[in-house]
């Protein structure tokens, strides 16, 4: 089963590349994205019922991703927040956790991983 997907990447190659992989790969739909902090925790807020995974990366073009990941606190139990970023030092895995984070992926090294998180996912929502 297609699940939504709220991505929040500035890079707009990566961004386009991601879109790719998750709608061939991992049978999610992309919804919206967003490149700054600001833009994605309004349109997480107005659209709360929106996503059901939202992927987001640490550093932005305004603002980073930890906000993005707080501002996900209320969300529903069912909804996912996966952080995906280069900068996957144990400090920001943590930080990104405790932050309210159900997952954490490597940018670089762990593209796989992701992909096999939202399959497993997609496969619960079947």
């Amino acid at each position: 089963m297609t699940f939504k997907t709220y991505l929040v990447e500035d890079n707009p190659v990566i961004r386009e590349n991601l879109v790719g992989f998750l709608e061939d790969i991992a049978d999610a739909t992309v919804v919206a994205h967003a490149s700054g902090e600001d833009e994605a925790v309004a349109w997480l807020g107005g659209h709360r019922d929106a996503w059901d995974v939202a992927i987001v990366d640490l550093f932005l073009d305004q603002g980073n991703g930890l906000g993005v990941v707080k501002a996900c606190r209320q969300r529903r139990a069912d909804q996912k927040v996966v952080v995906l970023s280069n900068y996957a030092t144990p400090d920001m895995r943590a930080r990104s956790r405790a932050m309210g984070a159900d997952a954490f992926f490597d940018k670089s090294a762990e593209i796989d991983l992701l992909l096999d998180y939202c399959e497993t996912l997609s496969r619960r929502n079947d």
